[in-house]
């Protein structure tokens, strides 16, 4: 059953459909120049991603800049997605207008709203949606820009929705925005590689309670998926675990 809020928010909404509206369409043609004016982007994996109905894509999150090069791979493979933001972008007025006209879906996180972007979300996919998702909620501390330790709020939505989850590494952006910096690195041209592999098997999981554990399990086999296509394009050997944040 929707939350009061879900059910307001949802009641404010305009009519929407899985495809690409005029506003995404808009942005699409001032992100689209603008990232290939400061990126070669390689774009590989694209028949991983289901042509139709609803599917979660999840990726790693090394660098501001991922969710333009993350939007702008899927809308280019025709699945344009919205993306699960943090609710604090909302209240920028610029950002919050695009956000909420694109569709996008704030995560109110700590809050009593918390359960509301998963019940949307899990909706939007009902729908058809394919709904894109950084699993580890923030950018990774991992010292090396490795995927660390995800929350367990995609394994929640995927093993409710029984969706499609395909895993997308992304690698190259450090090059575009270093750890720290505050502006981005124009010179040289930074190669930017963003790669679907093929969904994460969780059907095992799916007639189980969803407990702490089997919630981890989830979560750490799609982070292993986003982890080894990272690996492959990086052609280094990742961590044996992956690095906790909340026990460092």
């Amino acid at each position: 059953m929707s939350t009061p809020e879900q059910s307001a928010a949802l009641r404010d909404e305009r009519e929407v459909r899985p495809g690409k509206t005029p506003l995404y369409r808009v942005a699409a043609v001032i992100v689209k120049p603008f990232m290939r004016a400061v990126t070669r982007l390689k774009f590989e994996g694209v028949s991983n991603l289901p042509t139709e109905g609803g599917v979660i894509v999840a990726a790693n999150h090394a660098c501001a800049i991922d969710p333009l090069t993350l939007a702008h791979y899927l809308y280019n493979a025709d699945r344009p997605a919205r993306i699960l933001a943090k609710d604090s972008l909302f209240k920028i007025p610029v950002v919050r207008f695009f956000l909420k006209n694109l569709d996008m879906i704030p995560v109110y996180r700590g809050s009593s709203r918390a359960k509301e972007s998963v019940e949307i979300a899990d909706l939007r996919l009902q729908q058809g949606f394919c709904i894109a998702v950084f699993p580890e909620g923030t950018l990774t501390a991992d010292p090396t820009g490795w995927p660390m330790q995800a929350r367990t709020g995609v394994a929640r939505m995927a093993l409710t929705s029984r969706v499609p989850v395909v895993p997308v590494g992304q690698w190259g952006q450090l090059g575009l925005l270093p750890r720290g910096a505050k502006f981005l690195k124009l010179f040289p041209r930074q190669t930017v590689t963003v790669r679907a592999g093929e969904p994460v098997d969780l059907s095992d999981l799916y007639d189980k309670e969803l407990d702490a554990a089997v919630l981890r399990e989830a979560t750490d086999r799609i982070m292993w998926g986003i982890t080894n296509i990272v690996a492959d394009i990086r052609g280094e050997q990742p961590p044996a675990e992956f690095f906790n944040p909340r026990a460092n």
